[in-house]
């Protein structure tokens, strides 16, 4: 006798009906019910499309309770993280921890070695500017 099991059991769901888990089965019946429920109530009113359009709204997110998963989340606590991340995250502000004094004494110094490096730049430019007179020289 070989009786076959899930290599991964922690995802292995029992089917109690049609295929269906527990789960699954309880929210689709209440997702069929509050559809058909308020089809019905709404039919007489304004038609069988306009009542099916209103209904699809409020069955749909029932339906979605039971059946959808995302990474290991039911429907609704996923939309919960979500709406959290959307509407209650404050913005992070970045607070410097150095004073003011300190950020001068930054800018200062990198002022200072610019103004160097360009004094250094000049030098060079004038000692090649004398050497080639000096070849011009050499060369009458």
């Amino acid at each position: 006798m070989v009786i076959e099991i899930n290599k991964d059991i922690d995802r292995y769901k029992e089917s109690v009906l049609m295929g269906l888990t527990a789960k699954q089965l309880i929210f689709s019946v209440a997702s069929v019910a509050a559809g058909g429920g308020i089809v019905l109530l709404l039919y007489r009113y304004i038609g069988l499309t306009p009542s099916v359009y209103v209904a699809i709204p409020v069955a749909a997110p029932i339906a979605l309770g039971g059946f959808y998963s995302f990474n290991g989340m039911g429907f609704y606590e996923y939309m919960e993280r979500k709406m959290r991340m959307l509407f209650s995250n404050h913005p992070l502000v970045y607070v410097s921890t150095e004073g003011e004094e300190t950020i001068r004494e930054i800018r200062m110094e990198e002022e200072a070695r610019k103004k160097a490096d360009k004094k250094k730049q000049k030098s060079r430019g004038k000692k090649k500017s004398c050497k080639k007179r000096k070849k011009e020289r050499n060369r009458k």
